[in-house]
Parts: structure tokens; C-alpha cells; sequence
């Protein structure tokens, strides 16, 4: 074992360390579980919404998009921007709610806004097909990490595995508290990895000429539509921006953050800071360009920060960066879980008199199955799963309507919402599966949106005039 390797198993044991200390002395309910009791203070809360902007996708995809297309991938920070923005408003607004009637979940919160335990299931599945992709790539994302740490001794699928068990292993019993108290140690590695690898590779590399190299040499890298890349223009960046800044902010795991904050002010604080935070995203893209230079012609560019990482730096400073790289996996998709745990656990699988005991012990129990579904898609068929991670911004953000305006328009129905949120989920699938993504340039996801509104408000004005017309009869 090299001394990557080394420093990359240790890590992994104090994580679940970490995770599991998180947990002493406190309760044991599902809301302590799930929300951590609506007791996260500022710093938490805002590490717990960052991870969402530092995945391992960060890590590899960020980077990878650089070597590929360039200019496009700076769509990356700008949504973050414009989620950031929206999290301000709708976070206190969700917190306020769930306190109020006691809520959990995205789910919880559709289910009780509409007085229909349909309208929560149904929240719960479709939210749920959406994520499971996102946990198997941060699964696969991690795989990628231990591989390229190991020089290819240790097996892929031996690295899913460790993924899937560092995950469960302290979620399983912490639950959002154990993923704060982790992100605290992902965080700070990402910070410190982040700025030194910024600073360190282009030199290293390029002796600092990285940018004026760029415009000398690769120019289309830094325009829309970007090098050889699949239309992804102007009309394409700003859609996606603005549908991906809507979803971020009612991601399910973002909602989990929001409603474990001890107050709403925690939010608007963590929301004015996070921007900070994702201008990090800009060096896995300047490491991406430093790659073009470096190591012209990769068959995977997602392997370009961590082929650059392992030529230039020590073997343990290397398994530094690959722990930086993992608890970027390990962090978001342990939330992932959580989530679809807590949704199916207190929406999809109890009733009104189950107790809250028996409602936490089913949480877990999807929590394991959740993993467990998403590490054999990730050993058995790596591309299935992967193949619908194309939806999984897209088609979440169909529940945009029933999470953020229904709390806003009173006026809506949950036969309005439902029929809005169908259309809109076959929308985007049609769109996306017939290679119609983006459509005249536009991110589908905004097209079956608009239509998800309008099928909305239509159904929902229709059922009000007909409420009247009876009253008035």
C-alpha cells in the first residue's frame, strides 16, 4: 500500500469516527435524526448547503468539462449564484412552514401544504428517481478517486464499496448531524487542497503562463459554445442557469439543511457566505486548462486534476487531495440518503398512528436500501443509473411549482400540482431521451417547467371557478 493509499484509509477511519461521535449524548428521535432537532447554528448549515456545490463532480467533472468544452462549465458558479439568491428567500420561507406544523421533508411539506398523503408519496418517488443517480455517481465519483490513488491496484469495485459502507456508517446512527460535523473536516481539507493545488499545478506546470497559453493557443476554450461541445450556447448557459439556480435551492437535501437550522437568520447568513465559498469551483476549471498543456490528449478528462495531482506532488500529499476528493463524495451522498430515507420513513411507509420509533427505524432501513440500490448499479450496470443523472436537475426541478409556489399561491390545487408536475416529468424525459436537450438551444428542463406552470395554473383556476360557480348555485 503507498503512502496514498495510507492516507486515504486513515481518513476514512476517523470520518466514521467523526460521524459517530456527533451523535453522543444526544436524543434519539426521527427529528433529531432527520433535522438534528432544528438545532444547526450558521456555520453548519452552511457547510451542510456547500456540499452540494463541492461534489466529487467538482473534482472531476469540473475539471473534466475545462479539458473538454472550456467556457461552458463556468455555468457551474453562476447557478450556484442565482441558487444562493433563491435559498435566501425560500429557506426561511420552508424553515417557517416545517416549524410551524413539525415537518421534516420536501415530502412532509407537499403532503401537509395540500392535505393529501398522494401528493407526498408521489413528491417522495419522483424526487427519490431523481437522487438515487446522484448518489451512485458520487459512489462511482469516489471509485474514481481510490483508483487513481492507487495507481489502479486497488479494484473499482472493491472503491464503491467504501464509499457505500464510510457513507452508511455514521449516517445510519447520526444522521444530518453527522454529515455537519464530517463536512467540517471535507471543508476544511477542500479549502486548504483547493487554493495550494490552485496556486501549485499551473506553475508547476506552466510556470504561471496559464491564461495568456489559453487565448495564445486555445481560444475557442474560452467562448460559448465552447470547444466541440453538444450546443451549449448562450441560449443554453442562461437557461440552465436560471432552472438550475431555481432547483439547487429546493434540492431535498437542501430543504434538510434549511429545516435543521435552529433559526431562519442562520439561513440568510449562509446564503450571503456561500457565494464566497463556490469561487473555489474556479480552480478544478483552471486545472482542467493547465491539463490541455500538460497532458494533451486524455481518453477521460475527468482524470485531468488527478493525473496532474499524481505527476506533481508527493504520494502522500497526493492522498491529501484524494481524501479532499472522497469526503466530497462521501458527504453530499450521505445527505442523499438521509433524504430519501426520511421522505419514504415518515411520508411513503407510515400512517398517522405509527410511532415515531417504528417511523425513525424505516427511515434507516431506506436509508440502507437507498445505498445499497445505488452501489450495485454502480458494480452490476455503471451506466443505467448514470444514464438518467442527465434528468435528475431537470426533472427535479418540476417540483419547483409544488414546493415554492404552492406555499406562496393558496389558490393551488394538489389536482393542479400533480397534473402539472406529471406533464412537466414526461416533458423533460421525452425531450432528454430523444436527444432534444437542448431544445433550439434552450435546457429542456426550462421548457417542460413552463408547460408544468401553465398545465398548473390552468387545472388549478379551473377547479377555484368551479368551487365558485357551486357555492354560488
Amino acid at each position: 500500500m503507498n503512502a496514498a493509499m495510507v492516507v486515504f484509509a486513515v481518513a476514512m477511519v476517523l470520518t466514521i469516527a467523526l460521524g459517530l461521535y456527533s451523535a453522543r449524548g444526544r436524543e434519539r428521535g426521527l427529528a433529531e435524526w432527520s433535522v438534528s432537532s432544528r438545532g444547526l447554528g450558521t456555520v453548519f448549515v452552511w457547510l451542510l448547503l456547500a456540499g452540494e456545490s463541492y461534489t466529487s463532480y467538482s473534482f472531476l467533472g469540473a475539471a473534466g468539462w475545462s479539458y473538454k468544452y472550456g467556457a461552458p462549465i463556468f455555468y457551474l458558479v453562476a447557478y450556484l449564484g442565482v441558487g444562493y439568491a433563491v435559498a435566501y428567500l425560500v429557506g426561511p420561507l420552508l424553515w417557517t412552514y416545517g416549524r410551524k406544523h413539525g415537518l421534516i421533508s420536501i415530502s412532509d411539506i407537499a403532503e401537509h401544504r395540500f392535505s393529501s398523503r398522494t401528493v407526498g408519496i408521489v413528491v417522495a418517488v419522483a424526487a427519490t428517481v431523481f437522487l438515487l443517480p446522484y448518489i451512485q455517481l458520487q459512489i462511482q465519483g469516489l471509485g474514481t478517486v481510490v483508483t487513481a490513488l492507487s495507481g489502479g491496484d486497488v479494484d473499482i469495485h472493491i472503491a464503491y464499496v467504501v464509499a457505500f459502507v464510510v457513507a452508511e456508517g455514521f449516517v445510519l446512527i447520526s444522521g444530518l448531524r453527522g454529515s455537519a460535523w464530517v463536512s467540517v473536516l471535507k471543508d476544511g481539507l477542500v479549502i486548504a487542497v483547493v487554493v495550494f493545488m490552485g496556486v501549485y499545478l499551473p506553475v508547476h506546470f506552466l510556470g504561471g503562463d496559464l491564461f495568456h497559453r489559453l487565448i495564445a493557443e486555445k481560444p475557442d476554450w474560452l467562448t460559448l459554445p465552447g470547444h466541440d461541445s453538444p450546443g451549449l450556447g448562450v441560449g443554453w448557459f442562461i437557461s440552465t442557469v436560471i432552472l438550475n439556480g431555481v432547483t439547487f435551492a429546493i434540492f431535498p437535501n437542501a430543504v434538510a439543511g434549511y429545516l435543521g437550522a435552529k433559526s431562519p437568520n442562520n439561513l440568510r447568513r449562509s446564503a450571503m457566505l456561500l457565494p464566497w465559498y463556490s469561487l473555489l469551483l474556479f480552480v478544478p476549471m483552471a486545472i482542467g486548462f493547465t491539463a490541455l498543456f500538460a497532458v494533451p490528449g486524455l481518453k477521460n478528462g475527468d482524470l485531468a486534476l488527478f493525473t496532474l495531482a499524481g505527476r506533481a506532488m508527493p504520494e502522500w500529499l497526493f492522498g491529501v487531495v484524494g481524501v479532499a476528493g472522497a469526503l466530497s463524495a462521501i458527504v453530499p451522498m450521505s445527505v442523499y440518503m438521509l433524504t430519501i430515507g426520511t421522505m419514504w420513513g415518515k411520508t411513503v411507509l407510515s400512517r398517522t398512528d405509527t410511532s415515531d420509533d417504528r417511523k425513525k427505524r424505516l427511515s434507516q432501513l431506506v436509508t440502507l436500501v437507498a445505498g445499497l440500490i445505488a452501489l450495485l448499479g454502480s458494480v452490476l450496470r455503471p451506466e443505467a443509473l448514470v444514464q438518467l443523472s442527465v434528468l435528475s436537475y431537470e426533472g427535479m426541478a418540476q417540483l419547483a411549482p409544488v414546493v415554492i409556489l404552492g406555499l406562496w399561491w393558496r389558490d393551488m390545487t394538489a389536482r393542479g400540482a400533480m397534473w402539472g408536475l406529471s406533464c412537466g416529468t414526461v416533458i423533460v424525459a421525452v425531450l432528454v431521451f430523444s436527444k432534444n436537450d437542448p431544445l433550439f438551444g434552450i435546457n429542456a428542463g426550462v421548457v417542460a417547467l413552463v408547460v408544468n406552470l401553465v398545465v398548473n395554473v390552468a387545472v388549478s383556476l379551473s377547479a377555484r371557478r368551479g368551487t365558485l360557480t357551486e357555492a354560488k348555485a
